[in-house]
């Protein structure tokens, strides 16, 4: 469900003027709630990309780490504005039971698989990541899961379904964690674990789990934002949710994005769809 063009063109012409309109009277900052995933916000990406948003309108955004499912859940309850999450088909699921509105996909980044540099299961050498998973459970080497619902948790147990393997036993272990906490978890047991790119090069200099599965078509990472349906939920704040969808989608929000680097690599790929409505 997407608004009008005209309410789209009148509330993104504010993102260049820094207009009254948008603002808030000084020292009282408008409040908008986003529910977003722990591997993004470990990232570091929220700490660049919402500042210049927050200046230009006078706007405080607070910020909601937590899984996918989890803020998925928090939109269903009306408890945050706002989410930006990587799982497209609970998105779709989302918006159409009419929680959500405006998804715009604007970004994305890749999956890898990580393991001790020994590698005791093969999986550098699997020929695609269905292979890869079955060589861990072949060789019932240990294997940490986030296990909590998150996008990435939803992604690896689509990936496991795909490649036939129900992946259980003492071998398989489910942190339960945030992406962050799952990978020191991972590098105590020296196991194999599933991690999106942009936590890796976070804690890349924390841990001595080395990529060993990548660049499978299989394991790329979309990521959208959504606004809560005010028509659902009248006391969000929608017109806020409404610009800072228009700030990560615009030319400035979208060159931050792709600007965004650790250790010299890129984390994330703009990608925003221009509205064609």
């Amino acid at each position: 469900m997407k608004r009008p063009l005209c309410l789209l063109l009148v509330l993104l012409a504010g993102c260049g003027d820094g207009s009254d309109a948008d603002r808030a009277a000084p020292g009282t900052p408008r409040r908008l709630r986003l529910a977003t995933t722990t591997s993004l916000d470990n990232s570091g990406l929220t700490s660049v990309l919402l500042p210049p948003f927050e200046e230009r309108h006078g706007v405080r955004v607070d910020v909601i780490a937590v899984g996918t499912g989890r803020a998925l859940q928090l939109g269903r309850n009306g408890d945050v504005d706002v989410l930006i999450v990587h799982h497209p088909e609970g998105e779709a699921e989302f918006v159409a039971a009419g929680f959500g509105v405006d998804r715009r996909p604007f970004m994305y980044n890749d999956f890898l698989i990580l393991g001790p540099d020994g590698d005791p299961a093969g999986v550098r050498n699997a020929r695609g990541v269905g292979a890869a998973l079955a060589a861990v459970a072949a060789a019932r080497k240990s294997f940490v899961s986030r296990g909590d619902d998150s996008g990435t948790h939803r992604k690896e147990r689509a990936l496991w379904k795909a490649a036939g393997v129900g992946p259980a036993g003492s071998w398989y272990l489910e942190a339960g964690q945030g992406m962050g906490a799952t990978l020191m978890m991972a590098d105590e047991k020296q196991a194999y674990v599933l991690s999106d790119r942009g936590t890796y090069l976070a804690f890349k200099d924390k841990i001595e789990l080395v990529p060993l599965h990548q660049g499978d078509p299989a394991l790329r990472n979309p990521y959208a934002i959504i606004a809560v349906n005010p028509a659902r939920w009248q006391h969000v704040n929608d017109l806020d949710a409404m610009l800072l969808i228009g700030w990560v989608t615009s030319p400035e929000g979208q060159t931050i994005i792709g600007d965004f680097r650790l250790g010299g690599e890129r984390l994330f790929v703009p990608d925003a769809v221009p509205e064609t409505e």
